[in-house]
Parts: structure tokens; C-alpha cells; sequence
């Protein structure tokens, strides 16, 4: 890429289900405790929820941020590093858990949907060069004319900050390429998701839907 991307917007995605005999506590502290601590570092700009109605984890967790450079910061660190006891027990309670962190690039469109499609590109999918990555925008510019569909964004995960969650299987990790697709409808999303799979040789059965569950912005907390 002829572009840093630490100087690129950046995302914290983290996708897991959860156990289901503790999922209750789960949530309480994802909604109570986990979201605001991490929305509160310098450098994020928000942190939204999301549940699956078609995919393979059941919550997913998006937290934005001003570039890749808040995930390198003493205040990152040491949040990642001394959890809470509530933390590290809800950690340990995740299955099959999924952690990048990633640059966000070729986006389009602007706004949080109600209804999120989430592709995974695959390892050789598409290239980490500018030609590529610009047609990723064009894709996202031709997704934006279905009604319904308000913004798209690839995420590309930066191998030196994605490291894995305890629960995280280690080995075989694909560090592949993430098409984010926001939406106003169920349908929409899945036109979209579709219609993007077709243009990306991808298997349509294989993108994930979800519903939005809630988002905490930095500016919100200013306001409280």
C-alpha cells in the first residue's frame, strides 16, 4: 500500500460466541463494564455490538479509532494488560473467539447501520495494493446504489497488533481481509452481501448477518 496505515482509521474487531451456561454475565459485562472501558482510552471513537442471525460466532464487537496507533499507546496497554477480574473470568468464556486489529480502508458511504453483512475475503482474496484495495471502493461505491445499503469498509488486520485472545485457537490463524457492509434493513444486507460475493468469487452462503445491539461513542461519554 502506498499509504501508512497507521495513519489510517483503525478498527478492534473481536467475534466469539459465548458459553452458554454463563452468557447472561457474559453480556452484562460486555454492556456494563467492557465497552465503556475501551471506548474510554485515548484514541477510540466508539464501540458498537452486534448480534448474528446467520454466521458462525454470535456477538460481534466493533471498536473504531482514530488510526492503528491507539492500539500502541501506554493507555492501550496497560488496559489490555491489567483486565479486571470480571475481564479475565469473561474472557476464559468465550468460544472460538476471533481478534483483529485492522486498518480501515476503501470506505464508503458514512453512518452505523441497524443490519451488518460481514465477509471474509480470504487469504488470497485480494491484494494488499493500492490497485486492489481501490477496487474495493469501486465495489463498495456500486453496493451503495442498492436502497437500503448506507456504507461499506474493507478492513485490512495488521499482523503485529492482531494477536489472539486466550481463548483463541493459535494455529491456523488466517489473518484475511474483512468486507463490512452497513445497512438500514435485514434485506438489504443480505441483497448486498450477495451482490458482493458474486463480484468477489465468494460463496454467498458464507457471509455472516447481524444485528445491531447497541453503540457507546467517545462522545457520549462527555455528555453523560
Amino acid at each position: 500500500m502506498t499509504t501508512s496505515t497507521t495513519t489510517l482509521p483503525g478498527i478492534l474487531f473481536v467475534w466469539t460466541s459465548a458459553d452458554p451456561e454463563h452468557e447472561r454475565d457474559f453480556n452484562r459485562w460486555y454492556d456494563r463494564e467492557h465497552v465503556e472501558e475501551r471506548v474510554r482510552i485515548p484514541g477510540f471513537i466508539s464501540g458498537t455490538r452486534y448480534q448474528s442471525v446467520r454466521g458462525p460466532r454470535k456477538y460481534l464487537g466493533l471498536y473504531r479509532t482514530v488510526s492503528l496507533a491507539a492500539f500502541q499507546t501506554p493507555d492501550y496497554f496497560k488496559a489490555f494488560g491489567q483486565q479486571t477480574p470480571w475481564s479475565l473470568t469473561n474472557l476464559q468464556r468465550m468460544v472460538d473467539p476471533m481478534r483483529r486489529v485492522c486498518a480501515i480502508e476503501a470506505e464508503t458511504g458514512m453512518g452505523t447501520g441497524a443490519w451488518l453483512a460481514v465477509l471474509r475475503l480470504g487469504a488470497s482474496a485480494i491484494g494488499q495494493d493500492a490497485q486492489a484495495v481501490a477496487g474495493m471502493a469501486t465495489l463498495g461505491a456500486t453496493l451503495l446504489q442498492i436502497d437500503g445499503v448506507i456504507a461499506t469498509r474493507l478492513l485490512t488486520p495488521d499482523a503485529n497488533l492482531s494477536g489472539p485472545l486466550p481463548a483463541e485457537r493459535k494455529e491456523g490463524r488466517v489473518l484475511d481481509p474483512i468486507f463490512l457492509i452497513d445497512a438500514s434493513s435485514e434485506s438489504a444486507a443480505v441483497a448486498a452481501a450477495n451482490a458482493a460475493s458474486a463480484a468477489l468469487g465468494l460463496d454467498a452462503e458464507q457471509a455472516a448477518i447481524l444485528q445491531l445491539s447497541w453503540q457507546l461513542r467517545e462522545a457520549d461519554l462527555h455528555a453523560a
